[in-house]
């Protein structure tokens, strides 16, 4: 009897499982491959400037708050400007800037100044990072909302 329910015109119906997962594979592919890009330009600028020991670590820094920005411009146009493809947000937002944007790094890199007895420095970092990144997505996103759609909020 069970096997009657489960099957349309003598073809098995997919498990809830097996066809949640068939509709998540292309979101996962998407952010995988987005969070490679953004992982590969984030090591592409660590290298390119490099942080001395018990140095401001630049990189790290600019990095966060610019991929921050860019969320901001890219949430409004994705919500507010354009109708975007499903797979876009994901692949840009979770993916590309997921993956430049490093808190993980940005947490050893305080460690790291407090272990060098820069203390003093690494709260700044702690604090100047977390605030320069937080302004950056509210101004990005605010000017990004007056230009492109000529709303204030």
């Amino acid at each position: 009897m069970t096997a009657l329910k489960t099957q349309t015109r003598g073809v098995p119906a997919a498990s809830p499982r097996r066809s949640e997962w068939r509709a998540q594979a292309p979101v996962v592919a998407v952010v995988a491959a987005g969070g490679a890009l953004g992982a590969v330009a984030r090591y592409a600028l660590t290298l390119a400037w490099p942080t001395p020991a018990g140095g401001f670590p630049w990189a790290t820094f600019w990095t966060n708050v610019s991929g921050c920005a860019a969320m901001g411009v890219l949430m409004v146009l994705v919500t507010e400007v354009w109708a975007a493809h499903r797979l876009l947000r994901p692949f840009l937002g979770t993916g590309v800037l997921g993956g430049f944007t490093t808190f993980s790094s940005y947490a050893v890199d305080v460690r790291g100044l407090v272990a060098a007895g820069r203390p003093g420095m690494g709260l700044a970092y702690l604090a100047g990072t977390l605030l320069a990144a937080l302004a950056a997505v509210w101004l990005a996103s605010a000017a990004a909302r007056r230009l492109l759609t000529g709303r204030r909020r």
